[in-house]
Order: C-alpha cells, then sequence, then structure tokens
C-alpha cells in the first residue's frame, strides 16, 4: 500500500546531500493515503498545505544526486560569494580575476569567531557579518561609479543626495520609463544582495560546525599561513597573497567620514574671510566700467578636449578658426588653465568655486557659501550699482535659490527662454538658440547701465547624443528648425555605452559649443563686450581618461586693448588654445586675481 511520510520521517539526506536509510528515518502510515485515489506502488499528491510542503522537502531522499550536487553549489556559490565581497576593489579597472585569488585575514577572524559562539548568537553574529558585507559591496559599486563619472570615491556623509541627481540625469537622457525601471531594478538588486549575502553567511556558519573539530584546525592552519605570507610578503601576480581590503576599506571610510565632519567646521571659517568682504564699491573692478562682462561656462569643457588625439584634432581647429574669425571682428583673446574643484560631473561646484573664490569640492562646501553672504563675482558687480546682473540658465528645470547668493537680478530658466524645439538628451536646448534668446531678451535692449551676465552652455553635456547643428542665426525662430536636427542624430543609449563614440561625440559637442558662441560674439559684440569663457569640469574618465587631470581651459576676449593689457602679467597665451605649458591656476584664485586686475582694492572682512 502506498503511504505518505512526513518530512521529518522521511528516508531523506543529511545537511551535505548524503542519503538516511528508511528503517534510520521510520517512517509513519498516513490513513489519508489509502483514501486518496493514489495509484498502486506510486505516491498520492498532498491534499493539505502541511503535507506538500513536507513532500517538498523530501525531495532529497527521492533524488539523492541531485541533492549532493545542490549542496555543494550553494556552499561554492556561499564561499564564493562571503570571500569576493572580502577582497573586491572599489576601482573599476581593478575588477580582475587577479585581485581575487587572496587570502583575506577578515575570513579567518570571522571562522574564529563563529566558532566560538552558541548556535543563536552564531547565526545572529553570521547574519549580521552577512549584511556588512553587502554593504560595503554597495559602497565599492558608488566607489566606482563615481570615480568613473565624478573622478573620486563615493562620500558617505554628502553623497546620498546626488543618487536622486543621477536618476534625474538617466530620466533627462534617456526616458523618465527608463529612468523609473533602472532604479526599481537598482533597489530589487540591492535588496536581494543584503539577503542572498546574509543567507551565505548563515550557511557557511551552519558548514563550520557540522565538524567543530576539523574546523578549528583549519581556521589554525589557515591564520598560520596568513601570517607567514604577511611576514614573507608572499605575493601572486606581483600583489600580497595575505590580504585584509574589508578592513582597511572600513578605515578609510571611517577616515574619510571625520575629515568630512571637521572640514565643516574650518571651511565655515574660510568662508567668512572674504579679502573683498569690506571693499566699498567705487573700488571694486573700477577697470571694467562700462563694459558689458559675460561669463560663459561651457558644460565638460576640459584640457582632454585640446590634448586628446582622438579629440583633439577637431576642437583645435575649431579654436584656430575661431581666433581667426574673432581677430578679423577686432577682437582678441588670451587663455590659461584653471585647475576645477571637481571632474566628470557636479557643475555648479565648479562654477561655484570660479566665481566664489574658494575651493568648493563638495556638496556640504557648496551649501555653506549659498546660505552665507560670501561676495561672488556676479554680486560684486552687482554691489557696485554700475551694473545690471542676468543669469541664463537652461540646465535649471526648477526653483534655484542659488540666485540669491549669486546676486542675480533676473534669471532665465529652461522655460523662460521661448524654446518650443527639441529636447537634446540632458540639454534642454541647443547652445545656439541660448545665446540667440540672451541677446533678444537682454543684450540686445538699450540700457542705463552696461550687463553683467552669466551664461551656461549645456549642449556639450553627456551623454553627448543626439546633438545639434548650427543653423542660420536668422532661421532659429522658436527652435522648432531643430527638429530633424534632433530626430537624424544618434540615440543617447547608443553612444553612451560606447567609450570611443563617446569620445568622438563629446569632441564635436565642444566644436559645436565653441562655434555657438564665438559666432555670436562676432555678431552681436560691440567695442564694449568682455567675454570670459571657461570649462567647469573634465568630462567623465571613460572619456578624458583614468590619469587625466583636473583642468580646463579659460579665455578672456575683448576688443579693447586695454582690457587684455590688465592681465598681460598673467603670461596666457594669445589667442581661444592654450599652450600645453600656459599657467595652471587652481580654480579658486581666480575670482581674486581678476578682481585684482582689473583695479579692486582689497579690503578683508574679519
Amino acid at each position: 500500500m502506498p503511504v505518505f511520510t512526513r518530512s521529518r520521517d522521511l528516508p531523506g539526506s543529511g545537511d551535505d546531500g548524503t542519503p538516511v536509510s528508511a528503517a534510520d528515518a521510520g517512517t509513519v502510515p498516513e490513513p489519508e493515503a489509502a483514501e486518496s485515489g493514489a495509484p498502486e506502488g506510486g505516491t498520492a499528491p498532498p491534499r493539505t498545505l502541511g503535507s506538500r510542503v513536507a513532500h517538498w522537502r523530501a525531495w532529497r531522499s527521492r533524488r539523492p544526486r541531485a541533492a549532493r550536487a545542490v549542496w555543494w553549489t550553494t556552499t561554492g556559490l556561499s564561499l564564493a560569494l562571503v570571500l569576493g565581497a572580502m577582497v573586491m576593489p572599489n576601482q573599476l579597472h581593478l575588477l580582475r580575476a587577479d585581485q581575487f585569488v587572496r587570502l583575506p585575514g577578515e575570513a579567518i577572524i570571522a571562522a574564529a569567531l563563529l566558532l566560538s559562539l552558541p548556535r543563536r548568537p552564531r547565526l545572529v553574529a553570521a547574519a549580521a557579518l552577512g549584511v556588512g558585507l553587502a554593504a560595503l559591496t554597495v559602497v565599492n559599486v558608488l566607489d566606482m561609479m563615481y570615480a568613473e563619472y565624478l573622478g573620486r570615491g563615493f562620500n558617505l556623509v554628502l553623497d546620498w543626495g546626488l543618487l536622486d541627481d543621477a536618476q534625474s540625469y538617466v530620466a533627462d537622457s534617456m526616458g523618465e520609463t527608463t529612468a523609473l525601471g533602472a532604479t526599481a531594478g537598482l533597489l530589487v538588486l540591492v535588496v536581494a544582495l543584503f539577503a542572498v549575502m546574509a543567507l551565505a553567511a548563515v550557511r557557511l556558519s551552519e558548514v563550520l560546525v557540522r565538524d567543530v573539530s576539523a574546523s578549528t584546525r583549519g581556521t589554525l592552519i589557515a591564520g598560520t599561513v596568513w601570517i607567514t605570507c604577511s611576514v614573507l610578503s608572499v605575493q601572486y601576480a606581483g600583489l600580497p597573497l595575505a590580504f585584509h581590503r574589508a578592513v582597511t576599506a572600513a578605515t578609510v571610510k571611517a577616515k574619510a567620514v571625520r575629515q568630512t565632519l571637521q572640514d565643516e567646521a574650518a571651511f565655515a571659517e574660510e568662508n567668512r574671510a572674504d579679502a573683498f568682504g569690506n571693499t566699498p564699491p567705487e573700488q571694486l573692478v573700477p577697470d571694467l566700467r562700462g563694459k558689458d562682462v559675460i561669463f560663459t561656462f561651457i558644460e565638460s569643457y576640459g584640457r582632454s578636449a585640446i590634448e586628446d588625439p582622438v579629440m583633439a584634432p577637431g576642437v583645435n581647429r575649431t579654436l584656430t578658426a575661431s581666433t581667426d574669425a574673432l581677430t578679423k571682428a577686432g577682437y582678441h583673446a588670451r587663455s590659461g588653465w584653471l585647475t576645477s574643484a571637481t571632474f566628470g560631473g557636479s557643475s555648479w561646484l565648479g562654477h561655484s568655486t570660479a566665481l566664489s573664490g574658494l575651493w568648493i569640492d563638495n556638496q556640504q562646501r557648496y551649501r555653506t557659501v549659498m546660505n552665507s553672504d560670501r561676495l561672488s563675482l556676479p554680486k560684486i558687480f552687482g554691489k557696485t550699482g554700475a551694473w545690471d546682473t542676468v543669469g541664463v540658465m537652461p540646465g535649471i528645470q526648477k526653483a534655484w535659490p542659488e540666485q540669491k547668493h549669486y546676486g542675480l537680478e533676473k534669471v532665465y530658466n529652461a522655460f523662460e527662454l521661448g524654446y518650443q524645439g527639441p529636447k537634446f538628451s540632458w540639454s534642454t536646448m541647443p547652445d545656439q538658440y541660448a545665446l540667440e534668446a540672451f541677446q533678444r531678451l537682454e543684450h540686445g535692449k538699450d540700457r542705463d547701465k552696461p550687463l553683467m551676465s552669466e551664461v551656461i552652455l549645456t549642449s556639450s553635456h553627456q551623454p553627448w547624443a543626439p546633438l545639434p547643428k548650427m543653423v542660420g542665426w536668422d532661421e532659429l525662430g522658436d527652435g522648432s528648425v531643430f527638429d530633424g536636427i534632433q530626430k537624424a542624430g544618434e540615440k543617447a543609449s547608443d553612444v553612451i555605452s560606447d567609450s570611443a563614440r563617446s569620445r568622438k561625440a563629446y569632441g564635436e559637442s565642444i566644436e559645436y559649443s565653441v562655434t555657438a558662441l564665438t559666432q555670436w560674439l562676432e555678431r552681436y559684440g560691440t567695442e564694449d563686450t568682455v567675454l570670459v569663457f571657461l570649462g567647469d569640469h573634465q568630462p567623465i574618465a571613460r572619456v578624458s581618461g583614468d590619469d587625466a587631470s583636473r583642468d580646463v581651459p579659460v579665455s578672456i576676449v575683448a576688443k579693447d586693448p586695454a582690457v587684455l593689457d590688465k592681465v598681460a602679467s598673467w603670461n596666457w597665451t594669445d589667442g581661444l588654445t592654450p599652450a600645453k605649458d600656459a599657467p595652471v591656476w587652481k580654480m579658486d584664485l581666480f575670482r581674486d586675481r581678476f578682481l585684482t586686475a582689473y583695479g579692486s582694492i582689497p579690503h578683508p572682512s574679519k
């Protein structure tokens, strides 16, 4: 007669998949089986939930070989997952097989600890270890992504807020649906990682205590080997075999957290000490009175655009042609280098560093400055009472409280420039249109005072696809002329995933932005126009290179020879292309040197 057996009574297998005999297990007939209608010699389908679970759990007794294979596979994967997390590097270019051939000291210590604990505390400690390794893995991945895009590691104190900006960037570049799908997928992966890592650590702890004596001997041997390899500096593929990556990573992050908290207080003091904080209005930039002064940031315009063998030929041809065209129009230019406070992104850090005269390389410093009375360059021009101040910010699509700090009387965001054409990925409009709108709305108007302007050009913002093209200035209209150009362009998803195509497209975007800006100056500039334009940061490492500097070009262009005579002592290069050996300043030095060159007298604030 066919019978049912409870899972605890089934002839099954041990935890290692070894079959247990039916005689040892003992079978208990279930009366329901006789009434189930099961065929003779078969197994009746379970009726109740409990019996179904028991039936499922008893699969090992029915397929012992498969059970043994599953046991070894699961244990092996758990071991690989835990050890892999302990030795995982935090840089993308180090994700190689040789980086994982290590004996992590943390694994030996964890094994010794787990062997010494009673069952319940052991399970809790193992789960906690798994959660900790999952957290370390997440931070390592964030370090990789931040290094790839921003040229630095992830800051545990300051950078969580930037994840929202990253999601917005994906939405603007590749669509809201893609962004939501990517966000949901990442959340599921993170939750799964924490759960799987905790389960893996618990499983390994259970394996350890199956044979405490053997595990203890193995742990002692591993510890002896680790100490010997460490003392003798034994290496594999040029790297130390004895390793403690997880402890080192945790120590580095803890030190970074402490330094971040200390930096906040120190920077607050630095922010209050302004060399021109008490300078009377009449002693600020007297040598530029009567001039229309335009500060323009070109997104991601970095040194790599001028010196990289792939991008440089086209960009340098554009700079040379633009220099020649401006010279024919009566303009002269001088150019140098500034070292940006940021890399690959966070453009606002570069803008605020150049305009405030402070090194603003993280979000906390940025917030400190934005909530202070620090004199930025626009605010200084406004303080004189001799200029109207305006900002053209086509990348801004929401409230921008920073306007108050910068002292800009009027700011035109993405919705206030009259553009009715298509977006070009992240960039809301082509630079040519933004400059034409600036001319129509502000620069071309008759006014009682000259204009000091801050203009942000966004067409060279990643992912550099699709890219706009120059059209006739008289054809711009409301921007609808760009519909066909946008539709014929490359897809952002195709370019951003391909390093070679990204580099090519990035170079073309810089050529476009420089051409639009210099043609605008030729067309609309006057005897009193002074244009200062610069990059805010280098492009991402995948484009600029892992060892790229943080340098960006900066140029001053004017018709009045006296304007450039004031900066003759800077030894900048004639034209729009800074020489390779032209002076390099930290970007935070620019404000004070610019103010001093044009006659401002320091009166420090206390």
